[in-house]
């Protein structure tokens, strides 16, 4: 009698589309969704589970991973695998799956709607208007045209900006120090170039030992004049203390940021809860709750992006073997 391959059991431990479920039925799998598991049973139960469908509901750490003995693959709802300890999936031959191509749009056009608020003072301006005041003057706007946008991190996400950012006529300078820019909506740069002409930056790197803390005093004060400063990549890239701190020196003329260091609000230390009540009583100041990637058409994407890849990757690899 012919032995049969046993199908991978696949624990889905967040929120995703139906066409999540659509797609691992199709391609066989045994999987269990349950987006409203606690992290603590998660770690009860995970040792019966060779795949693990995942976006932010516990970090895949050592005690994690101790625990997953039979894990072959991790599947990530997004693009930052930051939450992964990628030391250990390398040690135990673990597969890392992420989508960022299925909210890449999401992420750029978020950027971009940060960069048309500040400049324009959208936000003010309405604010200003429900507590009745009309003050043209004081929101007097500044047009993007011709102006110069610096990204660092040309991965998925910096490459659709850069794309996006070409209909506004804005001259685009980006550094990548892993990967060769080839695009015609940018000037692939040293950061000396970025720190001498931009006039904005938009932050588009993942959160590694490199890039935590990179933006901080020493990096702010090496730009040549003020710039606008977006983040929309990881919170821990960026020294909120050092921003407003630059903020009230002037060196930074704006600061918009989907993310920041720490976004468990009632958990802020008095510090942080200092630095961001500050930040958040300034008219150039805008902070999103992490909701760049978060929209209709991308809660769609990712489950579609991660099929294809575990399909490409798991299920078509199973068959060859």
């Amino acid at each position: 009698m012919r032995n049969e391959k046993k199908r991978d059991e696949v624990l889905i431990v967040d929120d995703f589309h139906p066409a999540l479920l659509a797609g691992l039925s199709r391609l066989n799998f045994n999987f269990h969704y349950n987006p409203e598991i606690t992290k603590e049973r998660i770690l009860d139960i995970i040792e019966n589970y060779t795949g693990l469908i995942v976006r932010s509901k516990i970090e895949c750490d050592v005690t994690f991973f101790e625990k997953a003995k039979q894990l072959k693959w991790i599947a990530k709802g997004g693009s930052g695998i930051d939450s992964i300890d990628e030391e250990q999936t390398i040690k135990r031959k673990i597969l890392i799956i992420n989508a960022p191509e299925g909210n890449r749009n999401a992420v750029a056009e978020h950027t971009i709607g940060l960069l048309l608020n500040l400049t324009n003072n959208i936000a003010h301006a309405c604010n200003s208007i429900k507590k009745l005041h009309w003050d043209r003057e004081a929101n007097r706007g500044i047009e993007i045209s011709e102006k110069v946008m610096g990204i660092i991190g040309f991965g998925n996400i910096g490459e659709i900006l850069a794309k996006r950012l070409s209909g506004f006529d804005m001259k685009v300078l980006a550094y990548d120090k892993y990967k060769q820019i080839k695009s015609p909506f940018a000037i692939e740069s040293t950061l000396e170039q970025i720190f001498a002409e931009a006039d904005y930056l938009s932050l588009h790197v993942p959160l590694t030992k490199e890039t935590k803390g990179m933006v901080n005093q020493a990096f702010i004060s090496q730009f040549k004049k003020p710039i606008g400063l977006i983040n929309a990549s990881r919170g821990k890239v960026v020294v909120s203390k050092d921003v407003l701190q630059a903020l009230e020196l002037g060196q930074i003329s704006f600061f918009g940021a989907d993310v920041i260091e720490n976004e468990r609000l009632k958990k802020w230390s008095i510090i942080e809860s200092n630095t961001y009540t500050r930040l958040l009583s300034m008219q150039n100041v805008i902070i999103t709750p992490h909701i760049a990637g978060w929209t209709r058409e991308s809660y769609r994407k990712i489950s579609e992006t991660l099929i294809e890849k575990i399909e490409q990757e798991i299920s078509l690899d199973a068959i060859k073997k």
